[in-house]
């Protein structure tokens, strides 16, 4: 393991971090945060997503009992954008017309379970919503890109505590797509065989980085992480759709998103806040033999339930860095145990 200050770089984006492990052990004297409510009703009257409560607009939802999946009230993209005059036509400032469609996927009729408080064919049926409705939303001639995402908890930006989840669709490609399009396709270009197959394949030789796997999937802390407790989840096969997994890779997709999440909540018997989206390849039409479907976790905490990591200063101006290695995280995840720490009091 190295311990002195280095760069790992990022295969997937073509980016580097800075790994600064003799940081971990200092002092912290800087912002704490509070304690989210751990305890929810099953059911909450004030809660616009909620069964049969209303939403913005004086919309009723239904009488839901598995997924429930809307049009977001709130939309950052409408599907119908009118021609408007470019805001200059200097070459340094330019604007572009998107279009899109978001969608809002709440978990269950339940106001108090998360992901890793679901049972298996619960969390089976949110990846299988997930699936069909990215399905639907590729279909659409303007949209090139569908984004399967969940802000979970306050200080990730969730604004409903309703274990919820969002679906973007768009008509361009996003940023990090770009990116991991861009490695991939070079990757395959030049060896023939996927990325992200070929990494996970040499993280199951070394074995420190790896939290759970089974058949169809890996979960690991990569080697390039950022943020402390990051972690990938990648397939075992060249997959670009979620809608291309089978019943069984789906049954074994939804053991790794609770194997994972549970020990998130564990580490520190709390609802654990993250952002997870999965990367789908893009919905151009095109053949993706480079792109294997995988999702990423980026959690905020560090030290405690109290103390998160700031991507501020020399983050925001230079680089990526963190302090915990890639390799201490994944033992740490190890060490908790996978029965959610309600089910144990």
């Amino acid at each position: 393991m190295l311990n002195n200050p280095h760069r790992r770089y990022n295969a997937l984006t073509g980016e580097w971090v800075l790994v600064s492990p003799h940081r971990a052990k200092r002092p912290w004297l800087g912002q704490v945060e509070k304690l989210a409510i751990d305890t929810l009703p099953h059911y909450d009257p004030t809660c616009y997503l909620c069964p049969r409560n209303e939403r913005a607009g004086g919309v009723f939802n239904p009488d839901f009992t598995g997924t429930y999946v809307f049009n977001n009230d709130f939309a950052a993209l409408l599907p119908e954008v009118e021609d408007e005059e470019p805001a200059s036509t200097h070459p340094l400032l330019v604007s572009a017309p998107e279009q899109g469609k978001c969608l809002v996927v709440c978990f269950s009729p339940r106001h108090d379970l998360t992901l890793p408080e679901l049972d298996l064919p619960a969390i089976e049926n949110v990846l299988n919503t997930w699936s069909s409705e990215s399905a639907k939303l590729m279909e659409l001639d303007y949209i090139q890109y569908v984004q399967v995402f969940e802000n979970k908890g306050a200080m990730m930006g969730c604004s409903n505590p309703h274990p919820h989840s969002q679906i973007w669709s768009q008509s361009q490609l996003p940023n990090e797509i770009v990116k991991e399009l861009a490695t991939q396709k070079e990757y395959f270009s030049k060896n023939g065989r996927p990325l992200l197959l070929d990494y996970e394949q040499e993280e199951q030789k070394q074995k420190d980085r790896i939290l759970f796997s089974n058949d169809h999937f890996t979960a690991m802390v990569p080697f390039w992480a950022v943020w402390p407790f990051e972690v990938l989840v990648t397939a075992h096969r060249p997959t670009a759709y979620m809608k291309d997994l089978t019943a069984s890779e789906v049954s074994a997709l939804a053991e790794v998103f609770k194997d994972v999440t549970t020990r998130y909540d564990n580490l520190f018997e709390i609802s654990f806040p993250y952002s997870m989206g999965f990367h789908q390849a893009p919905a151009d039409g095109q053949f993706h033999p480079e792109w294997v479907l995988h999702a990423h976790f980026y959690p905020p905490l560090l030290r405690s339930a109290t103390v998160r990591k700031f991507m501020v200063g020399y983050e925001m101006l230079g680089m990526p860095q963190r302090d915990i290695t890639p390799e201490t995280a994944a033992e740490r995840l190890r060490a908790v145990s996978n029965v959610h720490y309600k089910s144990q009091k």
